[in-house]
């Protein structure tokens, strides 16, 4: 896991042309509902095979967009890390929490975490229902 964020890391910082691309935060706009990025720990993005970034406010934004994707084919998931603001992880390998208690940009209550053992310390604290990346998909009807 460590070497997908250190990974990640590296990509943000030489701005790979066909990997993630840094958010700038309080300047770029939702692709999806418009709104202006400012949620360190609910932002998404998309990167497609073809290296174009779809950054989006929250991961609902992103999994609602999701549902009519007409874009090429996608290289990476990445989510907001809610125990480290401002650092995306893969979609894929994070731990999702739907709580209440924790407010999301769209109103959906959606958080990512890193991994399991850190949604879990979370969740000991709130009340919610755990997801992977496979359930969540699911929820939100995404293929």
């Amino acid at each position: 896991m460590k070497f997908i964020y250190v990974t990640l890391l590296s990509l943000f910082i030489f701005s790979c042309s066909t990997g993630p691309k840094p958010i700038n935060y309080g300047q770029d706009a939702c692709v999806f509902c418009k709104m202006t990025i400012v949620d360190k720990q609910h932002a998404a993005q998309l990167v497609t095979k073809t290296g174009k970034a779809f950054k989006y406010d929250a991961i609902e934004c992103m999994l609602n967009d999701l549902k009519e994707w007409e874009h090429p084919e996608v290289t990476y998931y990445l989510v907001a890390d809610y125990a480290n603001p401002g650092v995306l992880t893969d979609a894929s390998d994070a731990a999702y929490l739907i709580s209440q208690e924790i407010p999301s940009p769209m109103g959906e209550f959606l958080t990512a975490f890193e991994s399991a053992e850190k949604r879990n310390e979370v969740k000991k604290d709130v009340i919610g229902t755990a997801l992977d990346w496979k359930a969540l998909k699911a929820e939100f009807e995404v293929n």
